[in-house]
């Protein structure tokens, strides 16, 4: 399935959750995605940068009918690639944040999960994402954000914000 495709139907919702620590380069890349995105009715991001095991009560009683998981995934192709996947196929690909696999983890989720990876170009330390992926993470950010807009939401609910309670 395709991000457009899964944002297209308005009548479900849809949550992104920002994975990944800002401070290894490209592996903020999840963090970075789900701030950009503005929230809206049927769409709202949370950032958990390292932590979304300890999202996992929040993430179930809001009740998306769809999450998305955005991380920086090593999937061997060129920098900035990017893949939408159901958790349940992502086996084979590995993501340095983790200490369980994000597969593992999407059984613990009430709701279909899919994991919109990212390929780094690197993860050393620092604060700059690579150009590829920072170009590839704005493209999905214009994608996302195109998708079913609602009126004023430029206005209501600047990027960045977590604004959750839109979403429903």
């Amino acid at each position: 399935m395709e991000l457009h495709q899964l944002l297209s139907d308005s009548s479900r919702t849809v949550l992104f959750a920002g994975v990944g620590n800002v401070l290894r380069r490209d592996d903020g890349v999840g963090v970075y995605i789900t701030r950009g995105i503005i929230p809206r009715k049927g769409v709202g991001g949370l950032v958990v940068e390292m932590g979304i095991e300890n999202y996992i009560g929040k993430i179930n009683s809001l009740a998306p009918e769809i999450l998305v998981i955005t991380d920086a995934v090593d999937f061997g192709e060129r920098p900035g690639y990017s893949r939408l996947t159901a958790a349940s196929e992502l086996r084979e690909f590995t993501t340095n944040t983790h200490n369980i696999s994000l597969a593992r983890l999407s059984e613990l989720f009430a709701m279909p999960v899919y994991i919109l990876g990212i390929q780094p170009s690197g993860i050393g330390f620092g604060e700059e994402m690579s150009r590829e992926v920072t170009e590839a993470a704005e493209k999905i950010i214009m994608m996302v954000n195109s998708i079913n807009p609602s009126p004023g939401d430029r206005e209501q609910s600047p990027p960045g914000k977590s604004v959750l309670k839109q979403m429903t």
